[in-house]
């Protein structure tokens, strides 16, 4: 029986996408304006500050990929792991209580990237591999 789930279910996947993909061209265009200031925090947290191309590119790249739906699995795949991996090295201080909020808002971002990673990008997408 087709629920009125089922039948919302493409344009889920789409504001799914959407939702998440924001977050990643907001922050990887954000960095390209601030270059300076985000190389700066990289480095007093002990992350080189060479490694910021690599990490637009990834923001910028994956979000557009999880976006439009081409290697999305892919994509949402790599974002998770770049997500999980900043939130341990950025967000993960137990005695700050917003800096614990990030790290869960990560965890949550990661959890919704794994769910495209496995079920893909759905019927509104540029390749259409589910």
């Amino acid at each position: 029986m087709n629920t009125l789930f089922d039948k919302l279910s493409p344009y889920f996947n789409l504001a799914s996408r959407l939702l998440l993909a924001l977050i990643f061209i907001v922050a990887g265009y954000g960095k390209i304006g601030g270059y300076s200031g985000t190389q700066g925090y990289m480095e007093a947290m002990g992350v080189p500050g060479a490694l910021l191309p690599l990490v637009i590119v990834v923001e910028l790249g994956g979000g557009v990929l999880l976006l439009v739906g081409f290697q999305a699995r892919l994509a949402s795949f790599l974002l998770a792991g770049f997500t999980l991996l900043t939130a341990a090295l950025f967000h993960y201080h137990p005695a700050d209580q917003m800096q614990m909020i990030m790290f869960m808002k990560n965890l949550a971002i990661t959890g919704g990237l794994l769910l495209v990673t496995q079920y893909g990008a759905g019927a509104f997408a540029v390749d259409k591999h589910r």
